[in-house]
């Protein structure tokens, strides 16, 4: 049998609202007070009761997520699955459900405004923010706190979002790249209209133009970030006149088809051409050890899950205290797959 709230706090001589805020992961309360009470639920098998809660909050306790199955691209896919990982800890530990809604691109308006009108939900998050998105005004004009993983550039009106700082990433690689000598850098990039290859895109050119280097159309591809088109691009892009001597991945999943790429070429990483990859640090695809497989621009896809839970999470309690943003940066780390430039 597990404990009540008030059970845990006598326990921990603390009060049941420190401890109830506490387990939300509230930042007022210190981050010692916080592990130290986490800790204690844990070991006393505390779980909130989510039906009683509900009817004195007269809140749904539960977190909409709805996923469009798109026709142009695939959003339900690893680096979502760490993210929802992540995001689920936090609702978890804090009493809340995660309601998910997968629906055509085409449903996807209709779906957020029956979760909101059944009231099935006490806010939303937002995946896949494209450069131009309609959801903002939507979720605006419904009067749901929500938050976005990713930021959207073409949007004026102020909204809650947690992102990663793509385009100094980028800019970064290439940066590092050009130090090591590589004029000819291509970028294998994700699809273009979503806000986040944008960013990269921008990062890149900026970096070259800093560099006095005109970009090579021939060098920047986009499209679903997949093993095969990373292969696809170093078989066919070594086939050029003047082929590149390195390669910015947009993930590790297009890392990986690109190396397997130049090894069906017989090249080898770090010797015969360069790989700087992102690193969203996923849990089964771990780039690690004393010398990673990859130099990668790297942060942690769970992590921000769970941050963003947490934002979110404010805005259900305090829809007042918005918007919230928080803009994480990424590591260089440094690993096997880049070298001088071979020529």
């Amino acid at each position: 049998m597990g404990v009540t709230l008030k059970q845990l706090a006598a326990s921990l001589g603390l009060s049941p609202t420190t401890v109830s805020r506490a387990l939300n992961g509230f930042p007022e309360v210190n981050a010692t007070t916080r592990a130290r009470v986490r800790d204690a639920a844990l070991k006393a098998n505390y779980h909130p009761n989510t039906r009683a809660k509900s009817l004195a909050t007269g809140r749904a306790q539960a977190i909409g997520h709805v996923i469009p199955v798109s026709t142009s691209h695939e959003i339900v896919n690893p680096i979502f699955a760490d993210f929802i990982a992540g995001a689920g800890e936090v609702y978890s530990r804090s009493g809340y459900e995660m309601i998910l809604r997968v629906v055509a691109d085409a449903d996807e308006a209709s779906a957020y405004g029956n979760l909101i009108a059944r009231g099935a939900v006490d806010g939303v998050m937002v995946h896949g923010p494209r450069v131009h998105d309609p959801r903002v005004d939507l979720l605006a004009g419904l009067k749901i706190p929500f938050l976005i993983h990713g930021r959207t550039s073409n949007v004026n009106a102020p909204y809650s979002w947690l992102d990663i700082n793509n385009h100094r990433s980028f800019h970064r690689a290439t940066q590092f790249l050009l130090d090591f000598g590589h004029r000819r850098i291509a970028l294998i990039n994700g699809l273009e209209d979503m806000d986040f290859a944008s960013r990269r895109r921008n990062g890149y050119l900026e970096a070259l133009a800093s560099a006095g280097i005109a970009p090579d159309p021939l060098l920047m591809r986009q499209a679903e970030m997949t093993e095969p088109y990373g292969y696809r691009a170093a078989q066919e892009m070594m086939q050029l006149p003047d082929p590149p001597t390195a390669y910015l991945a947009s993930s590790m999943i297009v890392a990986y088809g690109l190396r397997r790429g130049f090894s069906d070429l017989g090249l080898k990483l770090g010797r015969d051409v360069s790989v700087v990859t992102h690193d969203d640090e996923l849990s089964y695809l771990p780039n690690d050890g004393d010398v990673p497989m990859f130099t990668a621009t790297q942060s942690s896809v769970r992590e921000a899950g769970r941050r963003a839970a947490r934002m979110l999470l404010q805005l259900v309690t305090d829809p007042d205290c918005g918007p919230l943003s928080e803009l994480m940066e990424t590591s260089l780390v440094l690993g096997a797959s880049t070298g001088p430039a071979a020529r």
